[in-house]
């Protein structure tokens, strides 16, 4: 039986909206644990909207910051838990605004020209953004979900700068030429996983 990417892609999003709504519920309970999962889910998502805006490294941080002081403030005051991460975007724009527009040391055009454009382009960017959170949150999951000897193994490969195969082979204690159909392996389990999975089916 072939599945429906539709409806698969709608089952994910309705685990994840579960999910989140569980994290703030327990975050709104006081539980240190719940608030550091979403810290560690939506600090991506915070993130690129920064870059997005040509933020310098400390300011990005300080807007990063107000964001999260301000979810503080407001975690009961939202009525829909599963809309977090758009109203995380929508106030990760307004801090990195306000952040441009108060900052005393002057900028170049290119900053000017990138904070200019953002407002005409506010939904596309509000959709990329949740796109970008909702990616970096399946992979996280179906990454943990894989063997010790596969998360090893992919997070070498990614290292930057690049490993050759013969440092992860000295570093994992395997022969060069398993290095290859191991990757392989392990990145066929990771598109099986189903949150990676409803990604691919939707994107297709």
């Amino acid at each position: 039986m072939v599945s429906n990417p539709t409806l698969t892609h709608e089952a994910s999003r309705g685990r994840d909206d579960a999910v989140v709504t569980g994290l703030v519920t327990r975050a709104r309970n006081g539980e240190r644990q719940a608030w550091d999962m979403l810290v560690e889910r939506y600090a991506p998502l915070i993130w690129s909207i920064c870059r997005r805006h040509r933020l310098e490294a400390a300011d990005a941080e300080d807007a990063a910051q107000n964001v999260w002081l301000k979810l503080v403030d407001h975690l009961d005051n939202i009525r829909d838990p599963a809309a977090l991460p758009g109203w995380l975007a929508t106030t990760t724009r307004r801090e990195c605004g306000r952040t441009l527009r108060t900052a005393r040391r002057p900028r170049d055009a290119g900053h000017a020209l990138a904070a200019g454009v953002i407002p005409d382009n506010h939904d596309q960017a509000a959709e990329q953004d949740l796109l970008a959170a909702e990616r970096h949150a399946a992979l996280r999951e179906a990454f943990g979900q894989l063997p010790p000897g596969c998360q090893q193994l992919l997070a070498l490969l990614i290292e930057d700068p690049a490993l050759s195969y013969a440092e992860i082979s000295a570093r994992l204690g395997v022969p060069v030429g398993s290095i290859g159909p191991s990757r392989r392996r392990c990145l066929d389990k990771l598109r099986r996983h189903p949150a990676v999975s409803a990604l691919i089916n939707a994107d297709s």
